[in-house]
């Protein structure tokens, strides 16, 4: 079954609409195409679908508000925007999806209730909970109280944890863009648009652009990030060009829309999902074929003999990421060496460490760098 077949059958969809889809380019909320998305999704709803909407918007429905047409940089300048306009945002939406029967409910995320497990599992149960009432999440970063250090970062990345959370089928992101190019298509007239992604590729990465408009905060890397995310998590993704009508119709119904990464085969456990995708990386490991292949396809732990090189700052207990040879990452999981341990013992025998750490604890020697237990596979 191929992407497209896969969204056809979806049952559970994260619905993502990103803010140029929203807004005016005056900055100000566009409420005709904003009424057409909620038709479609509380028709997906009233044919037995289960739909989470994940949306951007607050802080340009706060600028709105406030008379302002460009973003402010002060980060509390943009907590003030976010918490006047996600009341507006949200007064909006219950209007509009009221009209059509469909009771709504806000769900405001930080990144706190994706790292820590007890919250992660929360959230889990609540978005659960929702859905089984009938109950359309309406969900967003709380960028009210947000800040650097605690963002998730974009509403793509958010949708793709949120599908995580809730087990979705497929996850639609719409954006100013109709879906990934074989080149900048605002800079490359005669590029193509690739209908569907098999795997996510460092060739595929490459492809990704910057920022998109200037309303808006995320660009083709965030959303090829959050299609990493979304099909290891057993969830087909799809990116669409929100402003084309009858979007979400097409896509369910398999015409050659946007672009489709096609999920892995296999759905993570809930705690490989918080592990993999809740929780903050810290660094990167790069492996060579031999580690790799182990890895792939016996499910090995990963041990020091594999390791070429590593970066970033972490400590024991941190997540990193495990990249090839080719830099395209292959794992992720909980590693049991710092840094500069880690560097010592790369590339050498468990029975070398003795001689390697010095007089170290025996209980803080372990022989696996990052064991299979503590580690999800993304390819």
């Amino acid at each position: 079954m191929n992407g497209r077949e896969r969204l056809q059958e979806a049952r559970r969809i994260v619905v993502k609409v990103g803010t140029s889809t929203l807004a005016h380019r005056t900055g100000k909320l566009n409420l005709y195409r904003i009424e057409q998305l909620v038709r479609e999704i509380v028709d997906i709803a009233n044919a037995g679908k289960e739909v989470v909407f994940v949306s951007s918007g607050a802080q340009a429905a706060g600028m709105a508000q406030l008379g302002l047409r460009q973003k402010p940089e002060d980060i509390p300048v943009r907590q003030v925007l976010a918490a006047i306009g996600q009341g507006v945002l949200m007064h909006t939406y219950e209007k509009i999806f009221a009209e059509y029967g469909q009771t709504v409910g806000q769900v405001l995320l930080t990144k706190e209730n994706a790292v820590r497990h007890n919250q992660y599992h929360h959230s889990r149960e609540a978005l659960q909970a929702m859905l089984a009432m009938g109950i359309i999440p309406v969900v967003n970063e709380n960028d009210a109280v947000s800040v650097d250090e605690i963002k998730i970062g974009d509403n793509d990345n958010l949708a793709a944890i949120v599908a995580t959370l809730v087990d979705a089928d497929a996850l639609i992101i719409l954006s100013d863009i109709e879906g990934l190019y074989t080149a900048n298509p605002a800079t490359h007239p005669e590029a193509e648009l690739i209908h569907e992604v098999s795997d996510i590729t460092p060739a595929v990465e490459q492809l990704a652009g910057g920022a998109g408009s200037s309303i808006g905060t995320g660009g083709m890397y965030t959303k090829i990030e959050a299609a990493k995310i979304a099909t290891s998590a057993g969830v087909t993704m799809a990116i669409a060009k929100g402003s084309r009508a009858h979007v979400l119709r097409e896509l369910l119904t398999g015409e050659l829309v946007g672009t489709v990464f096609a999920a892995k085969e296999a759905h993570l456990k809930v705690r490989k999902s918080w592990l993999a995708f809740g929780k903050d990386l810290r660094g990167d490991i790069c492996v060579d074929e031999g580690c790799e292949r182990a890895m792939r396809e016996r499910g090995s732990s990963l041990l020091a003999a594999g390791i070429t090189a590593c970066e970033g700052d972490f400590s024991a207990g941190n997540t990193v990421r495990v990249l090839s040879a080719q830099r395209q990452e292959i794992a992720r999981g909980i590693v049991n060496y710092d840094k500069e341990t880690l560097t010592k013992i790369m590339g050498h025998q468990t029975e070398d460490f003795a001689r390697l750490l010095g007089d170290r604890p025996q209980g803080e020697v372990k022989e696996e760098v990052i064991h299979r237990d503590n580690m999800v596979l993304m390819v």
